[in-house]
């Protein structure tokens, strides 16, 4: 299973009974990784907080050195400052065009006559009235309803799913006037520091909005309920919560580079500032075939590893720390066929047994793999049957390997 060890080692799926644990590899805290479907629809109001609070001394400030104004610089907002942003860019606006085509998603399930609720949150894909969402807001799903902006309710279908990537599609038989599809915009073109806005359903909290910043791009994510990872996750500080499941993250711009999946939380299962949203590419890549077909195939290597740690590099005594070091091999798969090799053995470093013997795939097509995340992006982004050009160190020496990619099994098991 081509997924790099989730350094987040439990996984909680919110308001469902399934608890899943991934081991983490050097953590130093426990986190917790929230998918955020399934929540139950009662909030409760939150204590007064401010009556309670003493007063503290000012927090130090940095002063920096004055800085001639230009005409670009006076129209950059100072980081961190969220009043600049809204005096740049009133996001009043931007919500009144976008929230429109955001959706709230309520589903019931029954289970031997036992009804339960949840709820999350959807974007319009098309004028077809697919929607878009997370797979786990609507896999227990019997009745599925959805809340567009202007409070119409309408029954939904699901069309497609994909537990692999967690997202699924719904669909409506109509529109209410005024409702309108989402632009898909680029997230491999996200970079960490620009503002990002969440519209959802917090909470049952319909049509609710959120700002912050991507924090940071290419993070590896699990599934929850696969053993495979989901590459180029976008991580915000944009608030998430129960309910924000499947929902939009989107730039000023309005277009849609994310759909808010997960966070990560200390256990209180709501919003620390640490959340990830599946990146629209893959929403791009995915969503054709679920309409068509109801399943997405993905390519598969069939391996499974992690990236080049300084302990990994010490006991297989590697030039660098770049690469993908594989672990093991997945019998019957790809990469067994090809030749590819797992770990062998252990070698203690500092006390620690550190697995050895395994090949690192440094290329990919001659492009660089960095760390494991980069074979990742580089297999999801191929189709099964293409043929791979590996470069791989083995025993201290450069190799090409040729492995042609198969389509993942959707019964793999571990």
């Amino acid at each position: 299973m081509e997924e790099k060890k989730s350094r987040l080692p439990l996984i909680i799926g919110a308001g469902c009974a399934l608890l899943l644990v991934v081991a983490g590899i050097a953590v130093a805290a426990v986190l917790f990784v929230v998918p955020l479907a399934r929540e139950q629809a009662s909030i409760i109001p939150p204590t007064p907080l401010l009556s309670a609070l003493t007063p503290q001394s000012a927090l130090p400030t940095l002063t920096l050195p004055a800085q001639e104004a230009t005409d670009e610089a006076e129209n950059v907002p100072a980081a961190g400052q969220a009043a600049a942003l809204v005096g740049l860019e009133p996001l009043t606006d931007l919500y009144n065009t976008v929230n429109p085509g955001v959706v709230a998603i309520q589903v019931v399930s029954e289970d031997n006559g036992v009804f339960s609720g949840g709820s999350g949150s959807g974007f319009i894909l098309d004028e077809e009235g697919h929607i878009v969402t997370n797979n786990h807001v609507v896999v227990a799903g019997d009745n599925i309803t959805v809340i567009f902006y202007d409070g119409f309710e309408e029954h939904a279908e699901v069309v497609g799913q994909d537990p692999s990537s967690d997202l699924a599609i719904i669909q409506v038989d109509s529109l209410p006037d005024g409702a309108h599809p989402l632009p898909l915009g680029d997230s491999d073109q996200l970079q960490a520091g620009e503002w990002v806005v969440t519209i959802g359903n917090p909470f049952a909290l319909s049509s609710s909005i959120a700002v912050g910043i991507v924090s940071a791009t290419g993070r590896t994510i699990p599934t929850g309920v696969t053993p495979f990872s989901i590459p180029q996750a976008i991580q915000t500080d944009a608030a998430i919560n129960p309910g924000n499941s499947g929902g939009p993250l989107l730039t000023l711009n309005g277009e849609v580079v994310g759909v808010n999946a997960q966070i990560a939380a200390t256990g209180t299962g709501t919003n620390s500032g640490v959340g990830f949203s599946i990146p629209s590419n893959i929403v791009r890549r995915v969503s054709p075939s679920l309409i068509a077909n109801g399943s997405y195939e993905w390519p598969w290597l069939g391996v499974e590893g992690t990236s080049v740690s300084l302990l990994i590099q010490e006991a297989n005594d590697l030039a660098t720390q770049d690469g993908a070091y594989i672990s093991s091999i997945v019998s019957g798969g790809p990469a067994e066929a090809a030749g590819l090799r797992g770990s062998s053995g252990t070698r203690q470093v500092d006390g620690l047994d550190v697995p050895t013997g395994g090949d690192v795939i440094i290329a990919v097509d001659g492009d660089p793999v960095i760390d494991f995340s980069d074979l990742l992006f580089r297999i999801a982004t191929s189709n099964p049957g293409d043929t791979l050009e590996l470069t791989v160190i083995r025993n201290g020496e450069s190799m090409p390997i040729s492995v042609t990619l198969e389509v993942r099994p959707t019964d793999f098991s571990g």
